[in-house]
């Protein structure tokens, strides 16, 4: 007999507790084998494609694209085992539930940022058929109705993905929590003045999803009235989560303006600003340099032969070797310690703007690489920051950040410390101005740099320093053999 078994959207670290549904790259029906990709989530960090643990049919898919699911939620059932091809087509549902052939229990063995995909249960309980009163579905796919035009009675969920909740499983609302996707749903409907309890959700089993809270919000603009029903047993039918653009936040109209909701790489970044300039009292200090000896320098180096080397490699060589005199800027502040720890590696994080937003992709160790190793490893993450492949690992675990805000043809700046870092270098555009040069008025490349620090970790002094060095290696590279 075959089995079926349910993969639950799994954890995929440093602190993440829901993703968004960019891409299946399954259908219902289709065969998989183990550990192959069947779905590209975007978290707040990247974009990652998660495999499956289990091998056989897929028999159900929860969640369209563009749904945003919690850890643990399910996102599909695979039916295994000698049987599986048949379990697909059996809308019985009868017999899938019992332990499949010997050998059809082995996992991949493999990790997923922290997931390990070991052996299924020795028992999974049996998926019910849906209820008549439920929309009509082919074979065994509980995959969410895709064009409800009317208002449904909730669904009874089958025990094989029940959350646990009194009410959901009743199969009725009763006084008890309403079946929402996901906290960012309900906090949506919450500060729209919203009931949940008046919709009804377009998901499986009647779960409410992002679209249907967002549609009922459109309706009461639409309407000229506020979103909380006048009428106590009114419902408002809920749009296909179909409807909803998967690639892009489905924006809420309001009087004078759009709702744009904040999610994704776009929220993790708004959240973190927002912290670094709650906690983080911080000072900017600048100077102007000379850049014309470094970029004769890097033409020298490239008309060498070997690999290029990239302006940005031979800044960050300059920052880590002023990191080495100044450690106090390499440094995170534990105030629950009240203790200020200085950091033993430079894992030097770059900002690098992309379709999805901004992002901070770290060179680990950079103060370990020289020049040709930097330019490499700057090439392949910014590639892995415009395809969104960026791993999680890659996006974290900074102590110092050199932001190139000369890329978009501006000179200065004061950026927000990348939180929890104490330091953020910043780099204006090089351009041709005059600048007195051995006592001569002259023409040369100029730049600005700006140093923005936590001024708990050091004082002005210090950063002063540390600036005032950055700038002597700018305008004189030869100032950097003193450190190789």
């Amino acid at each position: 007999m075959a089995q079926v078994l349910e993969f639950k959207l799994p954890d995929l670290g440093e602190g993440l507790t829901e993703a968004e549904i960019v891409r299946w790259l399954v259908q219902v029906g289709d065969v998989v084998a183990v550990d192959q990709p069947v779905v590209e989530v975007e978290t707040a960090k990247a974009m990652v494609e998660v495999p499956c643990p289990y091998g056989g049919v897929v028999t159900a898919r929860f969640g369209e694209e563009g749904t945003e699911l919690p850890v643990g939620a399910p996102l599909l059932t695979v039916a295994v085992g000698a049987s599986a091809a048949d379990g697909a087509t059996d809308g019985s549902g009868e017999g899938l539930g019992e332990r499949g052939a010997e050998g059809s229990d082995a996992g991949s063995g493999n990790v997923l940022v922290g997931y390990g995909t070991g052996a299924p249960p020795a028992r999974r309980r049996r998926v019910r058929p849906a209820p008549p009163t439920a929309p009509a579905r082919s074979g065994t796919s509980r995959e969410a109705p895709t064009a409800p035009s009317a208002p449904k009675s909730p669904v009874r969920p089958a025990e094989g993905h029940a959350n646990g909740d009194a009410a959901h499983r009743d199969g009725t609302r009763g006084d008890g929590p309403v079946p929402v996707i996901s906290p960012l749903v309900r906090r949506l409907a919450r500060e729209n003045g919203l009931d949940l309890r008046e919709l009804t959700g377009s998901g499986p089993d009647g779960l409410i999803l992002r679209a249907d809270v967002e549609y009922a919000l459109r309706a009461a603009a639409a309407q000229g009235r506020t979103a909380q029903p006048t009428e106590p047993h009114a419902r408002v039918s809920a749009v296909p989560a179909a409807a909803t653009e998967p690639h892009a936040p489905t924006p809420v109209s309001a009087p004078g303006g759009t709702r744009m909701p904040l999610k994704g790489v776009r929220g993790a970044v708004a959240d973190k600003l927002s912290r670094s300039r709650r906690e983080i009292p911080d000072a900017t200090c600048w100077v102007d340099a000379d850049a014309t000896e470094l970029m004769r320098a890097r033409t020298a180096m490239n008309a060498a032969g070997g690999p290029k080397i990239s302006l940005l490699a031979l800044l960050a060589r300059i920052c880590t070797a002023a990191l080495a005199r100044f450690p106090e800027l390499n440094s995170t502040v534990d105030m629950d310690a009240r203790e200020v720890i200085q950091l033993d590696h430079v894992h030097l994080g770059f900002a690098a703007q992309t379709e999805r937003g901004l992002v901070v992709p770290v060179v680990r160790d950079a103060h370990a690489r020289d020049a040709e190793g930097l330019t490499a490893e700057f090439a392949r993450l910014t590639e892995a920051a415009r395809a969104g492949t960026l791993t999680p690992a890659e996006l974290t675990g900074g102590t110092f950040t050199l932001n190139n805000y000369g890329v978009f043809g501006v000179d200065g700046s004061t950026p927000i410390i990348n939180h929890p870092e104490a330091a953020m270098l910043g780099v204006g555009r090089i351009v041709p101005k005059p600048w007195v040069y051995e006592g001569e008025l002259a023409v040369r490349q100029v730049v600005q740099l700006s140093l923005t620090f936590d001024h708990r970790v050091c004082d002005g002094g210090t950063a002063g320093g540390f600036l005032r060095y950055v700038a002597d290696c700018v305008e004189q590279p030869a100032v950097l053999l003193r450190t190789l």
